[in-house]
């Protein structure tokens, strides 16, 4: 059987970065940058106020206090928007909003607190330092500065900058359109009444979230029935609108395996045994530029397979380095931990399994591993309440309470994980 690190390497070598585009800003949120963006236009863009009060000279008002007083003139208002105000005459203020520009001369914001509020005359009770509450232009981001590096993923915050520095249209991959698709004529859509031998379709429920937390656009066909003809139109139809093809079911040995014995006559599918479980019947292959996953029927295989094979696929595709498990600033590059496992666990010889296992830290801080729950291929409420992907060795048959193995994490919502760390 081939190694599952030989199967992930020979889909990441077939895979690419989509290739960039310029996106219009409001559809650039989840994309990755694919080049620098550097500032054309300074931020802020001239002097303002950073509170709503007086703009002044400080040497007008530096013997102001609460015992002692400054009364000065108001010359007029400045309010934010359009407008060059007139210079700042010695001896007067001028009252100024938030956001408006400064008046030239002036070198401080008497904050409206610090004041009686006056209109014709006003009573300065404090004496602010030289420079307070002004935003000096370029203070934030000067012509010509990086403002983003090719590779960032834009999220919120990065989408303000973006506009910000007056970037309608950034360069992008943009985010893979996945098509996904489950087989198998006993298959129902969820909410529908069972019949006998019939089952609800949740692997393509459940793949079309995995891709769409894996940041593409999703695509999700019902269930198509396990005849040739029927697949081979629908898989030939995903095929002219996707960037990504995903297939769940009908790849083993058996009779009716339709995904198999379709895709089979063509020799740009390679269909496999992968050293692995669950997950150890896989097909991949790229055709006509796009690439097409075949994964097992079985739940738990589907998206254990996913997060091995498929998502490292779709952040290559998206620009981002490939890494397992959603890999970021916040986890190790490899998206592993090494963890202690609390319990004695079997594993089959020759494969490399993946346990489902639930993770907290003990009073040192070490991060401990304990089952999830059943660990059939079919079990999917193990799953759903894991935090991790044990990784027991191939050559490995029993692992004894409290041996060390990696765990790739699986992804989480963007809320504190389980270990008190935020992971997104």
């Amino acid at each position: 059987m081939k190694t599952v690190d030989q199967h992930a390497s020979d889909i990441i070598a077939a895979i690419h970065p989509m290739s960039p585009r310029r996106t219009a800003l409001r559809e650039a949120h989840g994309c990755v940058l694919a080049a620098h963006v550097r500032a054309t236009v300074a931020v802020p863009g001239f002097d303002n106020s950073a509170m709503d009060g007086y703009a002044a000279r400080a040497a007008d008002v530096a013997e102001a206090s609460e015992d002692n007083p400054v009364t000065l003139p108001v010359a007029g208002e400045i309010m934010a928007g359009p407008v060059s105000p007139a210079p700042l005459a010695p001896g007067t203020v001028v009252r100024i909003m938030t956001g408006a520009p400064l008046p030239k001369g002036a070198d401080t914001i008497v904050q409206l607190e610090w004041t009686d509020g006056g209109i014709e005359t006003v009573r300065i009770n404090q004496a602010p330092r030289r420079g307070l509450h002004i935003r000096r232009a370029g203070e934030d981001i000067a012509p010509g500065n990086l403002v983003l590096a090719a590779g960032t993923v834009l999220g919120a915050a990065q989408i303000g900058l973006l506009a910000a520095v007056n970037v309608a249209r950034p360069a992008v991959h943009p985010r893979p359109r996945v098509a996904v698709l489950s087989t198998g004529s006993e298959l129902v859509e969820v909410g529908t009444p069972l019949g006998p031998g019939q089952i609800v379709d949740s692997n393509s429920h459940a793949i079309a979230a995995a891709a769409h937390e894996a940041g593409a656009l999703v695509r999700r066909v019902d269930g198509v029935s396990d005849d040739p003809d029927e697949f081979g139109a629908t898989f030939d139809e995903l095929l002219r609108s996707t960037d990504v093809l995903i297939t769940t079911g009908g790849i083993s040995v058996g009779a009716r395996d339709v995904v198999k014995q379709v895709l089979s006559k063509s020799d740009e599918i390679r269909f496999e045994r992968i050293a692995m479980q669950p997950g150890k019947p896989q097909g991949f292959g790229v055709v006509g530029g796009v690439p097409v996953f075949t994964l097992p029927g079985n739940p738990v295989s589907a998206l254990v397979s996913f997060e091995l094979f498929v998502r490292p696929a779709l952040r290559r595709m998206r620009g981002l380095p490939a890494g397992p498990g959603g890999a970021s600033w916040r986890q190790p590059a490899t998206g592993t931990v090494t963890v202690r496992v609390s319990e004695t666990m079997q594993s089959a010889a020759g494969r490399r399994t993946f346990p489902r296992v639930r993770l907290e830290r003990d009073d040192t801080g070490e991060l401990v591993a304990t089952s999830a729950g059943g660990q059939g291929a079919h079990q999917m409420s193990g799953l759903a309440s894991a935090h991790a992907l044990l990784v027991v060795p191939e050559e490995v048959t029993e692992v004894p309470a409290g041996t060390k193995l990696p765990a790739v994490l699986l992804p989480e919502p963007e809320w504190a994980g389980p270990f008190g760390e935020a992971r997104g």
